[in-house]
């Protein structure tokens, strides 16, 4: 056996040997094309060093010669050697890592919206000079430094590109490294953002259905919408107007209010300006397009189900995030109350830290983890497989760049229980541009995503000219070097 390997080593040096005395011809060619000639440059820092062949292993060496994995990699003698960040403007903040190896292959992945790269960075110096492809170990070593909301972001950002290394390495893409898909398209969901007139944003939702195809729409749905209306809330003037849900700069703030504490109340008045909006909404789609809601402000369980009761006509397919997810007994009570689903999850780090006490109590009809918080590909899709055991189906939440993206995409490929992936940024004309598809297909076509099948790893190249278009203004450069956090500085273990 042995023999026959050195033999088709022996051979596959010569071809490689030949192959880049060709492509060194071709560079110097002037005839050549400068495109043509950067690729065949770029391909050339990937390739193995002459005979490189020669010194693998028996294992590697049957990858290398029987299988369809990378010429450029030696899976087993992969190393970490640099991590590095570009940071865009994409849904305010929006962080893209590489992580570089010693063989030339990199992965890629991203810090969740609105997060600090700095949650990324600081993992590096606990990852140099480790192999890529040993992903659950490496997932092990830093998932203590990731938390709940975007906490999470930096372990989450480190192992997407850990598992678009191991696909390049070996050759395949990130769902076979899970255990296969059960799919090959992704149906999505397009976020539409609420608009005060609703026979406005009825026209948008429609656009939605017509023109770009889309099987499932989300619609923000909150008390905003009957701000303006006098008499449809309670308490408000004290919390500003309750209008800043997301302004977190006053730490007594409206925003930074739990729930049950801020005793915001809904008029009857109030709720049957909701449901006029409502019905507009549902007028303009029809009802056979599922269409969720969120964003429905802090007030207590109480008025939750008041709210709830009053959507359950409209056939909602789920109501998010109604209560703070970190309330198992107020998520179950408002799930038995209302007809309509309750879903939450989009801020929940690891299936034991929160999905697990939610399934097990059945206080939820589905889930809905963020990949970018959730622990990654391979944690999302135990929980979802969790979810599965407990006959609870899983919706994706997704509001970052197509790296992101692709990393959710390839997750729901895999996991059974799969419902829809979020789609932000819909109305973004860029968005898709800053990557380039690897294999044969565009990266969504009317209304559903497409599994790549034919790419390694997450299946995606960066188009660097139009990232840098969209750098965040106050980020520092493209990919620069980050020395700063190569050095480890603290004993990590958590026991004695």
């Amino acid at each position: 056996m042995k023999s026959i390997l050195k033999q088709i080593a022996e051979k596959t040096r010569k071809q490689e040997v030949s192959d880049i005395e060709a492509t060194k011809a071709e560079i110097a060619n002037p005839s050549t094309t400068n495109d043509r000639r950067n690729f065949l440059k770029k391909a050339a820092l990937g390739g193995i060093a002459l005979g490189g062949m020669m010194k693998l292993s028996i294992e590697d060496t049957i990858a290398q010669t029987t299988s369809n994995v990378a010429r450029s990699s030696s899976p087993s003698e992969l190393k970490i050697t640099d991590m590095r960040v570009a940071v865009m403007g994409n849904v305010g903040r929006t962080t893209i890592i590489r992580i570089d190896t010693n063989q030339g292959i990199y992965g890629l992945g991203e810090v969740r919206d609105g997060a600090d790269e700095r949650y990324a960075l600081m993992l590096k110096s606990r990852i140099l000079g480790l192999n890529p492809c040993n992903v659950e170990m490496l997932f092990k070593i830093i998932r203590q430094f990731g938390y709940h909301g975007r906490q999470g972001g930096g372990v989450c950002a480190v192992e997407m590109a850990l598992w678009d290394l191991c696909g390049k390495a070996y050759g395949v893409p990130a769902w076979q490294l899970l255990g296969g898909r059960y799919r090959d398209k992704i149906r999505l969901y397009a976020d539409t953002p609420g608009a005060r007139d609703p026979q406005a944003f009825a026209l948008t939702m429609k656009k939605r259905v017509e023109e770009q195809g889309f099987t499932w729409l989300k619609m923000d749905l909150g008390i905003h919408v009957v701000g303006n209306i006098p008499d449809a809330l309670v308490n408000t003037k004290n919390w500003d107007g309750a209008t800043g849900q997301y302004d977190l700069r006053e730490y007594m703030g409206y925003g930074n209010t739990l729930h049950p504490f801020t005793q915001v109340q809904i008029t009857e008045k109030g709720l049957a300006g909701l449901a006029e909006y409502v019905e507009d909404v549902r007028n303009a789609v029809g009802y056979e397009m599922p269409l969720c809601a969120d964003h429905f402000g802090h007030f207590d369980v109480n008025n939750a189900i008041r709210f709830g009761k009053a959507m359950d006509k409209y056939r909602l397919a789920w109501l998010e995030d109604m209560v703070p997810w970190f309330y198992t007994d107020q998520n179950k009570i408002l799930s038995e109350a209302l007809e309509t689903p309750i879903a939450t999850g989009e801020d929940i780090y690891m299936l034991k830290g929160g999905f697990k006490p939610l399934l097990d109590a059945r206080a939820v009809d589905i889930i809905q983890p963020d990949l970018g918080t959730s622990g990654g590909l391979l944690e999302t899709k135990r929980i979802g497989d969790y979810a599965e055991e407990c006959a609870v189906a899983m919706a994706m939440h997704m509001a970052g760049s197509p790296v992101c993206f692709m990393a959710n995409v390839h997750c729901a490929a895999a996991t059974q229980n799969f419902l829809a992936l979020e789609h932000h940024s819909v109305d973004s004309p860029w968005w898709g541009n800053v990557v380039k598809m690897v294999g044969s297909q565009p990266m969504i076509t009317k209304g559903f995503a497409n599994v790549p099948l034919d790419a390694p790893g997450l299946g995606i190249e960066l188009n660097d000219e139009e990232v840098k278009k969209h750098l965040h203004p106050k980020a520092k450069g493209y990919f620069e070097p980050t020395p700063e956090w190569d050095e480890k500085r603290s004993h990590d273990r958590l026991w004695s």
